[in-house]
């Protein structure tokens, strides 16, 4: 028989054995480089603040944070890498607004909750830009559709394709308004404002840090934002409630998602270290230059949020009606 003292390191042994993986890959984490996957080209918003936020969260974990650009299909692209990618929280997407209105207008190879585990709501924003070139007759939203309804079917409108952000609101102003919008798609935001600019169409709907260079040398004219109120980046311009369109509020996001079945140690770990970088003022004053604010929601709050928002946009989508979701 053993000895009594030889069993409770036996018992805390067989202990150790039987914990989950995920028990001691939390305790290292992070064992090497972060990945952070950006479903969009380089230089968007979305680009700009995960590099800023992964040379944060490089310095505070001391581990590189290594931005990976995998654009296209409206996002879809690299969504689908990190809904595929190992689960050890090594490999983590940056996502924004299509991730939640792409459900109602694509097939999607995965499942934007089942596949993703939340991590956190980074930040709050930025609002659309009802944008015309600053050449045009229009200074305002009102006299904008006071010219739709006087003209059928002439009004243009660039976006980035079915389920991009321009979409919806080409949408929403069709709907509130009651007029029709003609939408011509291009290959992503820039090519959308290089149409507007040069006379080709006549609006478009881009993210406010896309819309700031041509706002700041006077080439594009902003008629309204898309947020619920305006935004201390354009703080003359009216929101489009204010402009008569009740209900039009549509603002971006972004936030960090982790593959399926990471552990939730680790899901923990790393919003405690993403929302001590919002809290940071350099942070917060980058974001405020962009028309957004820092959140740093719980892993619960973000999920919910996503859920919510994969139902609001997806009814939008099926009925062209904005309501409240409907509950479960």
């Amino acid at each position: 028989m053993a000895p009594c003292r030889a069993v409770p390191a036996a018992i805390c042994a067989l202990c150790l054995a039987l914990l989950p993986a995920g028990s001691a890959l939390s305790r290292d984490y992070p064992a090497k480089p972060i990945r952070f996957v950006i479903p969009f080209p380089a230089a968007g918003f979305s680009d700009i603040l995960g590099r800023l936020l992964g040379q944060r969260l490089s310095e505070i974990v001391g581990q590189p944070v290594v931005n990976d650009n995998r654009a296209g299909a409206s996002g879809n692209i690299g969504a689908d890498i990190v809904a595929k990618a190992s689960p050890d929280g090594h490999t983590l997407l940056i996502n924004s607004f299509n991730f939640v209105a792409n459900p109602g207008v694509n097939a999607l190879p995965f499942d934007p909750i089942r596949d993703f585990a939340a991590v956190s709501l980074i930040a709050d924003g930025p609002p659309l830009v009802m944008a015309v070139a600053s050449s045009t007759a229009f200074r305002s939203v009102k006299e904008l559709i006071a010219y739709a309804r006087a003209n059928p079917g002439r009004l243009n409108l660039a976006t980035s394709g079915a389920g991009t952000s321009a979409d919806l609101a080409a949408d929403l102003l069709g709907s509130i308004a009651g007029i029709k919008v003609v939408q011509v798609p291009y290959k992503g935001s820039a090519p959308a404002l290089t149409a507007v600019v040069s006379g080709e169409v006549a609006l478009t709907f881009p993210n406010l840090p896309a819309a700031l260079p041509l706002l700041g040398n006077n080439r594009l004219r902003a008629l309204a934002v898309t947020s619920a109120q305006r935004t201390s980046a354009l703080p003359d311009v009216p929101t489009m409630i204010e402009s008569g369109m009740p209900g039009f509020e549509l603002n971006g996001f972004l936030g960090v998602l982790a593959p399926a079945r990471t552990p939730p140690a680790v899901v923990r770990t790393l919003h405690a270290k993403l929302s001590a970088i919002t809290r940071e003022a350099g942070f917060g004053d980058r974001l405020k230059d962009y028309g957004m604010r820092p959140v740093g929601s719980s892993p619960a709050e973000f999920a919910a949020f996503l859920k919510a928002q994969i139902v609001k946009w997806t009814e939008f989508q099926n009925t062209k009606t904005l309501g409240a979701p409907r509950s479960s």
